[in-house]
């Protein structure tokens, strides 16, 4: 059973989740909050295993939620879905770098919202590598960059930051595999390796991580 908590400041949001979530097999809603404070509280109480988390909410917003669920010991487990009403949200790579495992558009399908459920419960990134890619190259360039290296980039061998690299750019397990003539399994170990060594919860923190040391150009 997975469970899932909804952060919404929007009733009628909540209202559909809620419904969403409990005419799924498989999935149960524990809690629900209004705003980021009482999200954080939550989580911390239920420990659920996904959080649905609007980033624009009255005073903690979901952002800040969404860094203080990341930055507690005691959620490790826990996954976060940003839900946001514009792909290229200022916020989105903020809430990537805190921690989330991704977002959804807020008018996204409900066989979307709850194939994002499983995919971040299961600990995987919940967006393609490439668009993932795609929407944090945009967040990068709409800014003034400035590289901000990963203190234990230089613990990654040089094998790892070449993989590091290449999911930056969006490429997949099996594209890495052909690009640099592994097997498929070395691959995902190298990925799994690298993502131990920087502390990513998964791969779009990976990504982040990436483009912020500069392995990506």
């Amino acid at each position: 059973m997975i469970s899932v908590l909804i952060a919404d400041d929007q009733d009628i949001v909540r209202r559909g989740l809620r419904a969403l979530i409990e005419d799924e097999d498989g999935l149960e809603l524990v809690a629900e909050a209004a705003d980021g404070l009482d999200a954080v509280a939550l989580a911390r109480r239920h420990r659920p295993d996904v959080v649905l988390m609007d980033i624009r909410m009255p005073g903690v917003d979901g952002l800040e939620a969404t860094r203080r669920i990341g930055a507690a010991p005691e959620l490790e487990h826990t996954r976060v879905i940003v839900l946001t009403t514009f792909e290229t949200d200022a916020y989105v790579l903020d809430s990537l770098r805190f921690g989330a495992s991704g977002f959804l558009l807020k008018d996204a399908g409900p066989d979307e919202i709850l194939a994002a459920i499983r995919v971040v419960q299961e600990g995987q990134a919940l967006l393609a590598p490439s668009v993932t890619r795609r929407v944090v190259s945009e967040l990068l360039e709409a800014r003034a960059r400035v590289l901000t290296p990963h203190p234990r980039i230089g613990d990654l061998t040089a094998r790892e930051r070449e993989v590091v690299a290449l999911v930056g750019r969006g490429l997949s397990n099996d594209e890495i595999a052909s690009e640099l003539v592994l097997s498929p399994a070395t691959a995902r170990t190298h990925v799994s390796r690298a993502m131990i060594k920087l502390g990513a919860r998964d791969r779009a923190q990976l990504v982040v991580f990436a483009y912020q040391s500069g392995l990506v150009d």
